[in-house]
């Protein structure tokens, strides 16, 4: 019998898979959800896809793990009850969640539609709610949230490809419009062919941008090129190829979370050029002043979106047909997938089928 937490006590029952130390190892687990509030939506998720921070989070790789933790931050599905003043949805809507479930809501950052970059962001799991307790996430049977960080799925993108969007999809989206990087014609470099990767390359191409994928891996030219449609392939040990590249791109969307050199990105970028890390590295990058001095060059970050961009977002991948490219498996298999991901062993991204394997 799955154990029960007594700590988030709410009215409405409901089950899922969590951590219970940093161990990591998810197993099922009731709980509770809040009863639907008046501008809240509520939701049976069909599928929910896993980012690699759930990964990090419930190992406590960064330290901020709170157990029990119920992960999942890429979760679709359809709407089942809504309070008596949302006016965005309706019962039958089908809808997701990313990164997020609440904001301050009165801060800069919320006024400009920036609530991923509000000091009050509440995580859609392991953050303390407005009511004290902690936030579970999509490795769960449904979820009730504020209709303001509710996204709309169109109709014509598939659930099990859409999930990754949320997370992965406005990762890279957003850093590829505010920085610019955006016009027909330019070329972007796009490092590392992961979950994120694989995102960017498609939303660049959809674009109209020029696309080269720099990557340790020869091994994954083929892919890159063949079937995700890339200008180029660079590999980043090859210092000859890394050489004849020198001063051809606009900017680069990094995407690796393993430590490694930044220098030769900036190297690969023109005058007033961009390198964008949306990758975390658990050690601090090196980073000389005469690389971005002799090029007027830029380092910058960018992390997930705002709500309005995130819908922005879903809406141009349906109008261009973009979705994540995924492995769906069952909830039980999820340990083994955790195990995969550590070893990079997926293509690109694993989306657990909710609806149909999670069981109370």
């Amino acid at each position: 019998m799955a154990p029960v937490d007594h700590e988030n006590e709410h009215p409405v029952p409901a089950y899922g898979y969590a951590a219970r130390d940093a161990s990591g190892h998810l197993s099922p687990f009731k709980f509770s959800r809040r009863a639907t509030g008046e501008t809240d939506v509520a939701f049976k998720i069909t599928y929910c896809g896993i980012c690699h921070s759930d990964l990090h989070f419930i190992k406590n790789e960064w330290g901020n793990a709170s157990y029990p933790a119920v992960p999942g931050h890429e979760l679709v599905g359809v709407v089942t009850e809504v309070g008596s003043k949302v006016t965005k949805y309706k019962v039958g809507d089908r809808v997701g969640v990313g990164c997020m479930v609440q904001s301050c809501r009165s801060c800069t950052s919320c006024a400009e539609n920036l609530e991923n970059y509000c000091p009050g962001m509440i995580l859609t799991y392991g953050s303390k709610n407005l009511d004290g307790t902690i936030t579970h996430g999509g490795y769960s049977n449904f979820m009730v949230c504020d209709e303001h960080f509710v996204i709309r799925i169109p109709d014509n993108l598939p659930f099990d490809g859409a999930a990754p969007l949320l997370c992965a999809g406005i990762t890279v989206y957003s850093p590829l419009k505010y920085y610019g990087l955006d016009k027909p014609g330019m070329h972007v470099g796009v490092v590392g062919l992961g979950g994120l990767g694989h995102m960017a390359v498609k939303f660049a191409k959809a674009m109209g941008l020029k696309v080269t994928v720099i990557s340790t891996s020869p091994n994954k030219k083929a892919e890159a090129m063949e079937r995700l449609g890339a200008d180029a392939f660079l590999v980043s040990r090859d210092t000859e190829q890394m050489q004849a590249a020198m001063g051809t791109m606009d900017g680069i969307i990094d995407t690796v979370s393993a430590t490694h050199a930044i220098v030769p990105l900036l190297a690969l970028v023109k005058t007033n050029g961009k390198v964008v890390l949306v990758g975390a590295p658990e050690k601090p990058l090196e980073l000389p002043a005469f690389p971005l001095i002799m090029g007027r060059k830029l380092v910058g970050g960018s992390c997930i979106g705002g709500i309005k961009e995130t819908q922005e977002m879903i809406d141009f991948a349906a109008k261009h047909n973009i979705v994540a490219d995924i492995e769906v498996i069952s909830i039980d298999y999820v340990n083994t997938a955790m195990e995969r991901l550590l070893k990079a062993d997926v293509k690109y991204r694993f989306v657990i089928d909710i609806a149909n394997t999670l069981k109370p």
